[in-house]
């Protein structure tokens, strides 16, 4: 029995299939399932059998689900001691919303860097809501930042709101659309196919069909389309700043919104986090961190993320 191996039954027991876990691991299927498979013949119980399309616990594996969280979380705190005893610079592994980390993730990593004065090596990568969770709890990420998280009380998490935010539709002011909304074309960064998201649960609410959405590499080239007339495009006002400033783009009046939001910061509970992540929870209260997330500069999307610990246990 090897970390590999439960941390990998821990993500397919969170996440209800091997393919989630394998997404947020940031490994194949086939790894999973391998090392799941080791697990059940080393422990000579099936653990997780597959019901009406979801990967469900048996006893033994409901038994084992809390103490493998456990392992798992001391093998990340073991590799963060020796680090420190080695002198080596805490690491701080930041996941996000795609739409968070296009536009924040640069400046803020870069504010809190500057107050760390080289303390602390910050990554920050970009995950689905879903997987942001089991992640924080597996302690492969020490802070997720977008949907509210807090929501299962066996992960041990919080979550706290950072910022409020309005979810608007805008259109090109030359080519506002007509009709009603379902029959428009809508034009989505990839937080908005998400299924748990604020966009695509105003889309449900529309009934609009996926046969008028079209989604985007980035926020910003959904936007960037919107201004072109090809359709209309949701986004956090704030965000959308610019080009409403600017006139490239406008408003659209829809049914239920504008639709209010926050950001939210999630952690581990504060008797169990680590003190960089405390640190940076701190940071983001003050009046610059907040500055930066009201008003942030453009940025690249960074690669998905590869927490350190991953890549120890898997390669």
């Amino acid at each position: 029995m090897t970390l590999t191996q439960l941390s990998a039954f821990v993500a397919v027991a969170r996440l209800g299939s091997v393919k989630a876990a394998a997404g947020a691991l940031g490994v194949s299927e086939p790894a999973v399932s391998q090392a799941l498979a080791a697990l059940r013949q080393h422990l000579g119980d099936a653990l997780l059998a597959r019901e009406h399309g979801r990967m469900e616990l048996t006893e033994g594996g409901q038994r084992l689900l809390a103490v493998a969280t456990q392992i798992v979380a001391l093998g990340a705190e073991a590799e963060a001691t020796v680090r420190s005893a080695q002198g080596a610079a805490d690491r701080l592994r930041i996941v996000s919303t795609s739409t968070i980390a296009e536009f924040a993730a640069s400046p803020v990593t870069d504010a809190f860097d500057r107050r760390s004065a080289g303390a602390v090596e910050t990554s920050w990568g970009v995950t689905a809501g879903s997987e942001m969770a089991v992640l924080v709890a597996q302690r492969l990420a020490d802070v997720a930042l977008g949907p509210r998280l807090d929501g299962d009380p066996t992960l041990g998490l919080t979550s706290d709101p950072v910022l409020r935010a309005q979810l608007v539709v805008a259109a090109a002011p030359s080519r506002r659309p007509r009709g009603m909304p379902r029959t428009w074309t809508w034009l989505l960064g990839p937080r908005g196919a998400e299924p748990d998201s604020e966009v695509a649960a105003l889309l449900r609410r529309l009934g609009v069909p996926d046969s008028k959405v079209q989604v985007f590499g980035t926020q910003t080239t959904a936007w960037e389309a919107a201004t072109a007339g090809v359709g209309v495009a949701p986004g956090m006002r704030h965000l959308l700043s610019p080009q409403l400033r600017r006139g490239d783009l406008e408003i659209v009046t829809v049914p239920t919104t504008p639709v209010p939001m926050r950001w939210y910061i999630t952690t581990l509970r504060p008797d169990h986090r680590r003190l960089v992540a405390a640190t940076f929870h701190r940071f983001l209260g003050t009046p610059e961190a907040l500055a930066i997330l009201r008003s942030p500069t453009g940025g690249v999307p960074p690669s998905r993320f590869r927490p350190p610990v991953y890549v120890t246990i898997w390669s």
